[in-house]
């Protein structure tokens, strides 16, 4: 959905094979192969990457997944904390890792991680924006430690952008 599908579209149009991994389908065709699978169970993510990673070769990765739960400070549950960044920092480690041999091995891949301006601050995002801030973190240490084999890392940090959970 919103930006991932978007980026989606846009990578087909360049030629590109997309694989997507959603929980479910978006509305519209998608641009490629898109696989089921609720990125906030780690064994399930597991399982469908090993099946991915042997079956595809996997050149670029963009982690695009993105939850928030708005808290105000002093309401912030320590369990939506875990959840937000869980599916937010622990998902992206997962997916990128598990796509990251080919890479190495051919001397040549992208990573691009969608991160926020929230990371700057926003209210009732304390989760969120810790969340991202994270994620960018994550880019410089990949960046520093992958540029020898060939494979850039960037962060991309959209603002409000119109999608379904922008709305909500």
């Amino acid at each position: 959905k919103g930006i991932g599908l978007a980026t989606a579209r846009r990578l087909a149009d360049r030629g590109h094979r997309v694989l997507g991994i959603a929980r479910g389908v978006p509305d519209g065709d998608f641009p490629g192969v898109l696989h089921a699978c609720d990125l906030a169970d780690a064994g399930a993510t597991r399982e469908l990457l090993e099946t991915v990673t042997r079956e595809e070769r996997v050149d670029a990765v963009v982690n695009n997944v993105g939850l928030v739960l708005p808290e105000p400070l002093g309401e912030i549950t320590l369990d939506a904390l875990r959840e937000v960044y869980d599916l937010n920092v622990r998902a992206a480690v997962q997916v990128t890792q598990a796509c990251l041999g080919g890479m190495r091995e051919r001397g040549w891949g992208r990573i691009v991680n969608v991160t926020s301006r929230a990371q700057h601050g926003s209210r009732t995002r304390s989760s969120y924006a810790a969340a991202k801030s994270a994620l960018v973190g994550l880019t410089g240490t990949w960046a520093l430690e992958l540029a020898e084999h060939g494979v850039t890392v960037n962060a991309v940090a959209p603002g409000p952008v119109e999608t379904a959970l922008f709305r909500a």
